[in-house]
């Protein structure tokens, strides 16, 4: 299994390519990340935390587990005007996390494991853990939506941690 990018990794702040189709290559990339994000463990990883600059995402928020969505060029086509706030964490800055205000549900639309466009919604977890690998794939960081102090904040005590 690959290492998941450490930030301040310059490809952490690198938009994702589409992916065109939907092709053996991809599914193993999806395995190796759920393989990852299982290890850590967590609710969702992007390829691009992987050093892998496609825009692929798996999220996994059940309880039971294995129940991954495995997702290619995610849009957000609506979010809820309700919000939730949740502690985030990446395993791209280990030891700190932050308590980050996200729409409570949202709708996206996918290129799903099967190579068909899916518009599905996810709320609570699911949808926060969405909307951060959205992010990741976006050159985001969860860090980004804190104001400059806390942010600062963050990243000084992550450095510490390192």
């Amino acid at each position: 299994m690959r290492a998941v990018l450490r930030w301040p990794d310059k490809r952490l702040r690198t938009a994702a390519a589409p992916v065109t189709e939907i092709t053996d290559a991809i599914h193993a990339i999806w395995d190796e990340m759920i393989a990852v994000m299982e290890a850590m463990p967590g609710v969702g990883l992007a390829a691009t935390q992987l050093g892998e600059m496609q825009a692929l995402a798996v999220v996994d928020a059940s309880e039971a587990r294995g129940q991954a969505v495995r997702m290619a060029n995610p849009e957000i086509l609506h979010a809820s005007m309700q919000l939730r706030e949740h502690q985030e964490a990446s395993p791209c800055l280990p030891g700190v996390s932050a308590v980050i205000e996200r729409p409570r549900a949202v709708t996206v639309r996918f290129i799903n494991a099967e190579g068909e466009i899916e518009e599905r919604d996810f709320v609570g977890l699911w949808a926060t853990s969405v909307q951060h690998q959205i992010d990741h794939l976006q050159g985001r960081m969860y860090f980004d939506r804190l104001g400059r102090v806390k942010r600062d904040m963050l990243l000084r005590r992550a450095r510490k941690v390192g």
